[in-house]
């Protein structure tokens, strides 16, 4: 079951976190994992855990939000099977605390990203006959999050595009879903709390990971477990869904 083997998938995204856990899984399971990310060395540790498991990974420096850029990567790519969007950037703020410039940024990113990444691909999964499409949206499209106004935005953005993209392509056999996790483990938590809380950071890591009713952050291999499900043919008859992966907190928080 799960078996990827002989697809292509591209990974935005697959330094680290999460892309890199979804990148990973899905060489393990057969697939040749093509990563963009914004510099090539941000990928190396993900091509050499691929490579050790004697999988096959490719990576091309790019700025999702750059249209050209993108589309010359997937170019280089050729026909592809699977497509994951996982490229993004975080924002804290409210909105008459977002600057422009930050608003501009995120939407840049996190909105023009996932289009232009779709943009791209779709001819490309045309050529294989069809495809899965896997975006990364967020509970902050679900709910109200503190402190999360643009991030927000740009979430709701992206799972408004997963159920277009999702009517549009039903009859070309190209799938489209999203993921929204909750709080997921990942470098950008261990930053965060060593910016902004230096001097206690067990302390308000513990604070962050009972935000969630099941106790404790999301792992970004068990994200990946979930994208690897929807990746596969196993998964064939699901198209147009948003998936939290939340721990209980869109439904147990009351």
């Amino acid at each position: 079951m799960f078996s990827l083997k002989n697809k292509r998938a591209v990974v935005t995204g697959g330094g680290s976190g999460i892309g890199k856990a979804i990148a990973t899984i899905l060489a393990r399971q057969g697939a040749e994992v093509h990563v963009i990310e914004l510099g090539a060395e941000q990928a190396e540790t993900t091509l050499t855990e691929i490579e050790s498991l004697g999988g096959k990974a490719i990576s091309y420096a790019c700025d999702v939000a750059d249209h050209d850029a993108v589309k010359q990567v997937f170019e280089k790519i050729g026909n592809i099977d699977i497509l994951v969007n996982n490229a993004g950037i975080a924002h804290i703020g409210k909105a008459d605390t977002t600057e422009e410039s930050d608003f501009d940024r995120v939407m840049r990113v996190n909105v023009k990203g996932v289009y232009n990444c779709l943009y791209a691909a779709i001819p490309k999964l045309r050529l294989s006959g069809g495809g899965v499409i896997i975006n990364m949206a967020s509970i902050a499209s679900l709910i109200g999050l503190p402190d999360r106004f643009v991030y927000s935005a740009a979430k709701g953005a992206v799972k408004a595009m997963t159920m277009s993209v999702a009517k549009d392509y039903i009859g070309e056999n190209i799938r489209c879903n999203s993921i929204s996790p909750a709080r997921v483990h990942t470098p950008f938590v261990d930053g965060f709390l060593q910016k902004n809380y230096p001097d206690n950071i067990p302390e308000m890591f513990e604070k962050l990971s009972k935000t969630q009713p099941i106790g404790r952050m999301a792992k970004p291999e068990e994200v990946g477990a979930l994208a690897l499900y929807l990746c596969s043919d196993e998964a064939s008859f699901i198209t147009g869904c948003d998936y939290p992966i939340d721990g209980g907190f869109t439904t147990l928080n009351n």
